[in-house]
């Protein structure tokens, strides 16, 4: 099995395992993440692989990090992901690419990225929920970010931190390749609260 179909798979598993620990039903999680109820019975029958942005959005809405989606090994106190456990999101013909190093769930979920993008490239992200809060450390080139209609320039050697809750995107407009490592926080998701009937009794669930 490829690591795309692996990765495939996985999704497919966990989208379903943790829509049911959220309760959410198809409809639910549809409307919540903005993605249409076909494209996610598709991924839960791992029937195909969807974009970034579809994968972004999903695990905002169930309140997870990606990792939970894509099934990383979990230890109890100390967890190690190897080089060859990195998960490649996004790449391009030219180069450019977005790594996912390492997540965590505790208290809301925590993501750790690299980011690699080469001169004249870039990648557009939805806004995040509100309380999202996005970290990241140039060391090489210069980062173009743009946060709503506002936009700034990033040096090699420079920080920023901003709430991701407007559509963002990262541009690499220099001449040379642009490096950085950007965490995410997002915070937890509250499960919708159940259905009753008239009766008192719980409305069935898809």
């Amino acid at each position: 099995m490829s690591d795309l179909e692996q990765l495939t798979q996985a999704l497919a598993r966990n989208l379903k395992r943790w829509r049911g620990e959220r309760g959410f039903t198809l409809d639910s999680l549809a409307a919540r993440a903005g993605v249409s109820r076909g494209m996610i019975i598709q991924i839960e029958q791992a029937r195909t692989n969807p974009s970034v942005g579809t994968t972004v959005r999903l695990a905002d809405a169930l309140g997870v990090s990606i990792s939970a989606l894509l099934d990383h090994d979990r230890g109890p106190q100390v967890r190690i992901v190897q080089p060859d456990q990195v998960v490649r999101i996004w790449s391009s013909e030219a180069g450019s690419s977005t790594t996912m190093l390492i997540g965590t769930d505790e208290r809301g979920p925590m993501e750790l990225w690299t980011w690699h993008l080469v001169p004249g490239e870039g990648t557009d992200s939805v806004a995040h929920p509100s309380g999202t809060i996005e970290m990241l450390h140039v060391t090489a080139g210069e980062l173009t970010l743009v946060v709503g209609e506002e936009e700034f320039r990033v040096p090699a050697g420079a920080a920023a931190t901003f709430e991701a809750n407007l559509a963002h995107s990262y541009r690499n407009d220099a001449s040379v390749p642009m490096e950085m490592t950007l965490a995410v926080s997002v915070p937890p998701v509250s499960a919708p609260a159940p259905a009753h009937t008239h009766g008192g009794g719980t409305a069935a669930t898809p």
